[in-house]
């Protein structure tokens, strides 16, 4: 995993109308919390944060040079403007080289399942242990190929050097089932509207519907 270096300022004012200014000059509002030490406010330029960010996936790491020092802050909590989609605050983990975290990282599929198969994601993410600046920024599932009725479970995938599995390895993560027909689900749902009690009521045509359809009876002829 590699590390962005960005350089933060600390700040001393908070609130709303504080946060509000700092994003009008571009910027973020930001916390860095850990090892027992009372919480680093800081602001950090928006765009190379946003990038940084991008980058480094939903745990990146990244070197904050605060007051002339330098922090490994792991991400934790973004928020995000869900209208404009630029940062609004974002919480770190003060972290050391070598140190075990926890971390929850995203699975990727790669390949296509045989044909008529369903794919189905159980687990979009396992929860790992592993050192601070080697966090794999995904885990990979080969389903190439896989028939219906594989199953993938987490203590099954394999994980990068250096990695303990903390989720429960019998969790299912992607499942494999046969895909069905249009005409299996359409008898799913009048079972489903049975069991409910629904009624489908028959459709009388319009006068307009009727009339279209002599229309359409004559021009046949």
């Amino acid at each position: 995993m590699s590390t962005e270096k960005i350089v933060a300022e600390t700040r001393t004012e908070f609130g709303k109308g504080a946060a509000r200014r700092i994003r009008r000059e571009d910027k973020v509002p930001a916390v860095l919390y850990g090892h027992g030490n009372d919480p680093i406010h800081v602001t950090l330029p928006g765009h190379d944060t946003m990038m940084a960010i991008k980058h480094g996936g939903a745990n990146a790491l990244l070197e904050l040079e605060i007051e002339g020092k330098s922090q490994l802050a792991l991400t934790k909590q973004v928020q995000v403007d869900p209208v404009r989609r630029t940062l609004e605050h974002v919480d770190f983990v003060v972290v050391k080289r070598g140190e075990k975290v926890t971390v929850d990282v995203p699975i990727v599929l790669l390949g296509e399942a045989a044909k008529e198969t369903l794919v189905v994601t159980d687990a979009t993410t396992i929860q790992l242990e592993a050192e601070a600046t080697h966090i794999p920024e995904s885990i990979e599932v080969d389903i190439t190929g896989a028939e219906a009725g594989t199953q993938f479970l987490a203590g099954s995938l394999p994980l990068p050097s250096g990695s303990t599995l903390l989720t429960d390895p019998e969790t299912l993560v992607v499942n494999v089932t046969q895909q069905q027909s249009a005409e299996a689900l359409e008898a799913e749902l009048e079972e489903a509207e049975a069991d409910a009690g629904i009624e489908k009521e028959e459709h009388t045509p319009t006068e307009e519907e009727a009339a279209a359809a002599e229309s359409d009876g004559g021009d046949s002829e």
